[in-house]
């Protein structure tokens, strides 16, 4: 199927589901039930796949972006509906975010982020499962250039400077894929994923579909340690799963997408990546990875990289509605010279209630990406961290739709070397309203 062809039935699908929000009365099919009781909320006879995954006989709350697992407690919210054979998930997250930055380095914007998701799954009757998936971002509203994030780097805006001290927007398509899944038993499933763009098999869950960091607003600094390759031009997985452990495999592209951010780049298949996860109980999801990348950065065409990821996810629930959320993860970038650099970050989300979700951050990498070298390229070596913590509010105005307001405050930690061009330590905060249908 097109890539265009596709977003444009996807992307129909969506605001047809979201138009019908305000208006719905008969809200069988249109509740996401807690992961603790996975058949309450839905009409079972007309949707009596809807709380599996489309990739094996395991809940759809052990999914997350891509084809990465979450612990099985999690949360896969949407609004669900039956169109003919085929069974339609959407969902929408919009942030209105005012990030300020500290420091010579430092900066203030206005900007606009968030995505919206939409899946058609088709059962069919000899155990078999095709779905698609669209998730378009309003990211490149925000320019070329990003938004102010002291330590962050990668990519570029103009296809000639590093980004420094900025993160980077999305894509406008961040994902167009399809999967195609066969149960061979009651255990044990196979299934391929192809994506322009998707996510290949590498790292945890991407940080924007992570319950521990999905309600900041605010990108982690280990970005491109953990989960760079979330959108990749050209992906291809092939995976098997047995209860609760599977073993994956990608081939893909391995550059960052360019500074043409409503586009689709050319598929290129160059790179590879091999994951395994296990889900040892409800609460509990692991994972370890390896990829090998072929010239990941644009400025750098000659450079290769291998990357080593792992993390562990819990996930309890609290009551009926709440949740705890906790992220701990390592990631490790090797060029081409042998040269590693070492990730760390820890993050957690507590969601007491409907009303409110406190999320925290503490994160440590090894960068020379933050001063430029003698001849432009990479410069010294720097171990830097940061910590943020953040709270937002949320009001349910309608079955589906809510709206929220946070804010969040974090500190930076840089050497003494980097103190004259930093300021110190400096700081940086963000306050955000938000539209939330899920």
């Amino acid at each position: 199927m097109a890539p265009h062809t596709l977003v444009g039935a996807l992307a129909g699908v969506s605001l047809l589901a979201l138009a019908q929000v305000a208006s719905a009365q008969d809200h069988s099919h249109h509740q996401t039930a807690p992961a603790a009781d996975p058949h309450a909320g839905h009409n079972m006879a007309d949707m009596p796949h809807i709380m599996t995954s489309p990739y094996g006989a395991w809940p759809m709350s052990r999914d997350a972006s891509g084809t990465s697992w979450q612990p099985d407690s999690g949360e896969h919210a949407g609004i669900h509906t039956v169109r003919g054979d085929w069974t339609v998930m959407t969902h929408a997250l919009l942030n209105l975010t005012y990030d300020t930055q500290s420091g010579p380095r430092g900066g203030d914007k206005t900007f606009v982020s968030g995505m919206l998701m939409t899946t058609a799954r088709r059962d069919f009757d000899d155990g078999s499962t095709l779905n698609l998936r669209a998730m378009l971002s309003p990211d490149p509203l925000m320019g070329k250039s990003g938004y102010p994030l002291l330590l962050a780097a990668g990519e570029t805006a103009n296809g000639v400077d590093p980004l420094v001290d900025r993160q980077h927007p999305h894509d406008f398509f961040m994902e167009l894929s399809a999967s195609y899944s066969k149960r061979l038993s009651d255990k044990d499933s196979l299934y391929g994923y192809i994506g322009l763009p998707g996510e290949p098999a590498f790292g945890p869950p991407a940080f924007m579909h992570r319950m521990s960091a999905m309600d900041s607003p605010e990108a982690p600094i280990t970005h491109h340690w953990l989960d760079s390759t979330h959108i990749v031009f050209g992906v291809t997985t092939l995976g098997w799963a047995h209860d609760r452990f599977k073993i994956e495999t990608s081939a893909f592209k391995g550059r960052e997408p360019d500074e043409e951010r409503w586009g689709i780049d050319t598929p290129k298949l160059d790179s590879w990546s091999v994951r395994g996860s296990w889900n040892p109980t409800d609460q509990w999801s692991l994972q370890a990875s390896y990829a090998d990348v072929s010239a990941p950065e644009q400025l750098e065409p000659d450079e290769d990289e291998t990357k080593w990821s792992a993390s562990a996810i819990h996930t309890r629930r609290l009551g009926k509605t709440g949740w705890w959320s906790s992220t701990l993860a390592w990631g490790r970038k090797t060029n081409s010279h042998n040269e590693s650099k070492d990730g760390w970050l820890l993050e957690s989300a507590v969601h007491p209630n409907e009303r409110w979700t406190v999320f925290a951050r503490a994160e440590r990498i090894e960068t020379d990406e933050l001063v430029p070298g003698d001849h432009g390229g990479h410069g010294p070596l720097y171990t830097v961290g940061k910590a943020s913590l953040g709270a937002v509010r949320d009001w349910r105005i309608a079955p589906r739709v809510r709206f929220g307001l946070g804010a969040l405050y974090a500190v930076n930690r840089v050497p003494d070397a980097l103190e004259p061009i930093y300021g110190g330590d400096p700081d940086g905060g963000m306050v955000f309203m938000r539209l939330k249908i899920d």
